[in-house]
């Protein structure tokens, strides 16, 4: 982990309707199932070859100025779609997403 810094372990923000429904689920207080989410949560696209433990790391230190505690990581790796373009076909690059779940005390806003 320390060899490596944190930006080659967290490749960019993960940002679909899906991921943002996942980090606002906070924010909702009129459906009883959605208002039991307390913990923040966002979307993160990661290096392939790293483990929960190093990007719980990577996160903190990127954010470390704001203070924001990792509490668990959850990752997925999506297999390549077989697309065709003007005739040819090729395939869609392979991701490993992670679920990142913070302390309910943190303030994500602005990230």
């Amino acid at each position: 982990m320390n060899n490596k810094s944190p930006y080659d372990v967290v490749k960019e923000c993960f940002f679909t309707e899906k991921a943002d429904v996942l980090s606002n689920l906070v924010k909702k207080e009129n459906n009883l199932s959605l208002r039991r989410c307390k913990k923040p949560k966002k979307v993160f696209i990661v290096d392939r070859n790293a483990n929960k433990k190093e990007i719980a790391w990577a996160i903190e230190k990127i954010y470390e100025k704001k203070g924001l505690k990792v509490l668990d990581v959850n990752t997925l790796l999506t297999k390549p779609k077989r697309k065709r373009l003007k005739g040819h076909f090729g395939y869609t690059r392979i991701l490993k997403k992670a679920i990142v779940t913070f302390h309910p005390d943190n303030d994500l806003e602005g990230m």
